[in-house]
């Protein structure tokens, strides 16, 4: 009895991994766990040194704070003009973000799903505007937003990364799309729906996590755009945070205290809007690696 017992457990017990393959997972996990404190690290140095008075900065930079001093994030934000430049970069992300995901979403629908000619042309056309990289066009595009009237405004900021930010929108939401069903397109089409129909009621709401991904891309591209409104942007009234950060820091110099603390301000948005999406964003991710 006890014998057949031993032999119910042995067979029951789990067959032992090899061991390469056991030596090879914790290879994985260690230069997994040293990837995440090499990203880690240096965001908890900011959160730090910002609530720490420059003595302390010096006496140990990488220690914890001794006393937490949030009062520096209200000074940054009063002194640095932190207000004026978020609401500029409200302004102008915003709008955005709005046009890049819902003209990718129309666009990607119509080259992924509609039979029409010259479609791929069409797809390739966008595909050289991943090709051309900024700096190759901006002095050309500062003329052509002097012509049209726009130069020193919010539009000055809005087309042109909105004109940018579209190659890739399309790219993706069009690799999403092209991986659904056609029997879903078959099944709305005999049910009295037309091909916007289709887009509305059954695709756009399939399409959630590559959309969702798609504005975490956007609200970041837009949030931290520099080089873009520091040309075109030209009156301190209309500068946004990224500008204002570098005149902040200019301004306050060596003072790491204040500087941490208005790059914290800076951050904080992009944190909240991923930590927002951040399940879906990883969704569409994954869908439009697949899909692709």
């Amino acid at each position: 009895m006890a014998s057949d017992v031993g032999a119910s457990y042995q067979v029951a017990r789990s067959p032992r991994k090899p061991l390469g393959l056991r030596i090879a997972r914790g290879a994985q996990y260690g230069l997994l766990i040293l990837f995440a404190l090499y990203v880690l690290v240096p965001f908890m140095w900011v959160i730090f040194t910002a609530l720490k008075s420059n003595y302390e900065i010096a006496q140990d930079p990488l220690g914890l704070p001794p006393n937490w001093r949030f009062e520096n994030l209200a000074q940054a934000w009063n002194q640095g003009k932190f207000s004026r430049y978020f609401i500029n970069s409200v302004i102008v992300t915003v709008p955005i973000v709005l046009l890049v995901v819902s003209l990718s979403c129309l666009a990607g629908y119509g080259l992924a799903r509609l039979k029409m000619p010259g479609r791929m042309l069409i797809f390739y056309f966008f595909l050289v505007g991943l090709m051309v990289p900024f700096t190759a066009i901006m002095i050309p595009l500062f003329y052509i937003l002097r012509d049209i009237g726009v130069l020193g405004t919010y539009w000055a900021m809005i087309l042109p990364q909105t004109a940018i930010s579209l190659p890739f929108g399309i790219f993706f939401m069009r690799a999403f799309f092209s991986g659904l069903p056609y029997d879903l397109t078959d099944a709305a089409k005999i049910d009295g729906c037309n091909d916007f129909g289709v887009f509305r009621r059954v695709m756009l709401p399939l399409a959630g996590p590559a959309v969702a991904a798609l504005v975490v891309f956007n609200f970041m591209g837009s949030w931290n755009a520099f080089l873009l409104p520091l040309i075109y942007l030209q009156s301190d009234k209309l500068r946004p945070v990224m500008t204002g950060m570098m005149y902040f820091t200019t301004r306050w110099g060596p003072d790491y205290s204040m500087s941490m603390a208005g790059t914290l301000i800076v951050m904080a948005p992009i944190m909240a809007v991923y930590l927002v999406f951040q399940r879906q964003f990883i969704q569409g991710l994954t869908a439009g690696a697949v899909r692709g």
